[in-house]
């Protein structure tokens, strides 16, 4: 699933992205596009989840599908 993060704006915000993702599922896979402003994350936890974990660590997102 992709989400857009209007505040991905260096790489110590993608390793704050990856950290709240696997917060909730250590076992996620994070691929961030900085330049977009997007990540991929392959999980099994609902995007529901994911989206609370990232909002809660500032980095709320806007689901893009897939």
């Amino acid at each position: 699933m992709q989400f857009h993060i209007k505040n991905m704006s260096c790489g110590g915000c993608v390793r704050s992205v990856t950290k709240a993702v696997q917060s909730v599922d250590p076992a996620a896979t994070v691929t961030p596009d900085l330049t977009n402003r997007k990540v991929e994350v392959t999980s099994d936890r609902p995007r529901e989840v994911l989206e609370a974990a990232l909002a809660q660590a500032g980095y709320p997102a806007a689901q893009l599908g897939g």
